[in-house]
């Protein structure tokens, strides 16, 4: 997809000279427009809208193997009603795996498929094993795990796709070199290229003036702080960790969450917190293509404040947001100079409120886990064609 915001910029930490400052208050003000013609060609690789009124669609059952992150032996919990939720009819979601042969689709979460001993699907037409046997074995052996994954997996349903889904980067899923190739027939991710994709939150056109955030930007009378950041997960080996000491020497920094230097979210709430300062260090815990999570979208875009963001490359970010809506680390050659800008636009309102101009324009829509992933799957079984696909190295796409 190409980046309809405008140009990208470099990548790394720095780049060489320059004085630390974007190449010019007209370029962050031009780089907010955004023509109808570009916004079309963005919006057509993002979900279509849940609140627009598809046609009927046929009916589709779409399993959940297990409920993410929930613990394989939890109970299955009421699964959402697609249509009140997303405006996407004729949707069966199915927990009980007594109905595997009715289901269209199968989603398996990665973090779960990984985690404890094999737990596939029955070979489909097979005659019933013992109860005893039905028991699968740990494998010490990836191979030999593998195989049998691939052997169980060739007997399914007619027509029936598994659906491999997965919301965390590259750098935290284990085991992927562990599954074996033509298991899975679609991908359900954050990447744009994925069969099914189904980002952290996008940025839709404003329609009705409750859509989220207000159109207008928010009052700096309310601002009380100039940076924070919430972290739940302190490694002092990630990259955000690193820059964050860095920056901190030049600028405050006030650190929420439940590791490192941070102090407890106030009862206000995450959201009401972050609102309060000028600017979110919407830092990932790794970096990785499309890889952009609720720390922009929820916790910087929606909250009000502007993101300065360490994750994908620029190119990457404008593939979904104006570029005049985020400030990104690689546009300084250090955090010193990141810090003087910031410092530059607490004394300059007007040129810092221009961060929000693109709220004129879009809302932003936030994506609710695990509920709209089900109902997206479904949605994209009732368009698809009946074409066969398997996923030969998932891996290799992955990890790319």
């Amino acid at each position: 997809m190409v980046a309809p915001w405008g140009r990208a910029a470099g990548r790394g930490f720095g780049r060489r000279g320059g004085r630390g400052f974007p190449r010019g208050a007209s370029a962050l003000a031009a780089g907010l427009l955004c023509t109808a013609l570009a916004a079309y060609s963005c919006w057509t690789r993002l979900p279509p809208l849940p609140w627009a009124s598809p046609a009927p669609r046929r009916p589709v059952g779409v399993l959940l193997w297990w409920e993410p992150f929930a613990g394989r032996d939890s109970g299955a919990r009421r699964p959402p009603d697609c249509w009140l939720r997303f405006n996407i009819s004729g949707c069966r979601l199915l927990t009980d795996r007594a109905a595997y042969a009715e289901a269209q689709a199968v989603l398996f979460h990665h973090r779960d498929l990984v985690k404890g001993p094999p737990d596939w699907p029955p070979p489909w037409g097979v005659q019933a094993r013992r109860t005893e046997e039905l028991e699968l074995r740990v494998l010490d052996d990836e191979a030999a795990a593998a195989a049998e994954a691939l052997a169980i997996s060739g007997l399914r349903p007619p027509g029936q796709r598994w659906v491999w889904m997965n919301f965390e980067s590259p750098s935290h899923s284990p085991g992927l070199r562990s599954l074996a190739g033509n298991l899975f027939n679609w991908t359900l991710s954050y990447r744009a290229d994925s069969d099914v994709f189904v980002p952290y939150g996008y940025l839709y056109p404003r329609t009705h003036p409750s859509d989220q955030p207000p159109g207008l930007g928010p009052p700096l009378a309310r601002k009380r702080g100039l940076v924070s950041w919430v972290v739940s997960n302190w490694d002092e080996r990630q990259a955000r960790v690193r820059y964050y000491h860095q920056l901190s020497q030049h600028v405050a920094v006030d650190v929420f969450g439940r590791s490192g230097p941070g102090r407890p979210v106030p009862d206000a709430g995450l959201l009401h917190t972050v609102s309060r300062y000028k600017f979110y260090l919407a830092f990932e815990n790794s970096q990785h293509l499309d890889y952009i999570t609720e720390k922009f979208w929820r916790n910087a875009l929606l909250a009000g404040t502007v993101p300065v963001v360490l994750g994908p490359d620029r190119a990457n970010y404008e593939r979904f947001v104006p570029r005049g809506a985020f400030i990104h680390v690689d546009d300084f050659p250090s955090a010193s100079s990141l810090a003087a800008y910031l410092l530059f636009l607490d004394r300059n309102p007007a040129v810092y409120r221009r961060y929000f101009n693109w709220r004129r324009s879009y809302a932003v829509h936030i994506t609710s886990f695990w509920d709209e992933p089900w109902c997206r799957a479904c949605q994209a079984v009732q368009t698809a064609r009946d074409r066969p696909k398997s996923i030969r190295n998932l891996a290799r796409w992955f990890e790319r």
